[in-house]
């Protein structure tokens, strides 16, 4: 097993968590700066303002994106474990 092996591995990890993390990361940045905009407007300064409609709305993505999302790191995990025979020898 070389460097290049090896850090082949690490980026498609990465990239992996990425496309994963995408999601629910994008649903909670739209409705942080949706809520902030709301906030600034009406000069409302609620901690929970904030924090429950992104919660909420990233239960919901979950909902919505957990089926491929468990089925996108199951395919990983599964290409990742047929390939340790051929990293080894």
């Amino acid at each position: 097993m070389n460097p290049e092996t090896v850090i082949g591995i690490g980026q498609h990890a990465l990239l992996t968590t990425a496309i994963l993390a995408a999601p629910l990361l994008l649903s909670a940045l739209i409705v942080g700066v949706a809520v902030g905009m709301l906030q600034a407007a009406t000069q409302i300064n609620e901690a929970t303002l904030s924090f429950i409609p992104k919660l909420l709305v990233v239960v919901g993505t979950l909902f919505a994106t957990g089926h491929w999302m468990l089925e996108t790191l199951m395919d990983y995990t599964r290409t990742l474990f047929q390939s340790i025979p051929g990293l080894i020898g």
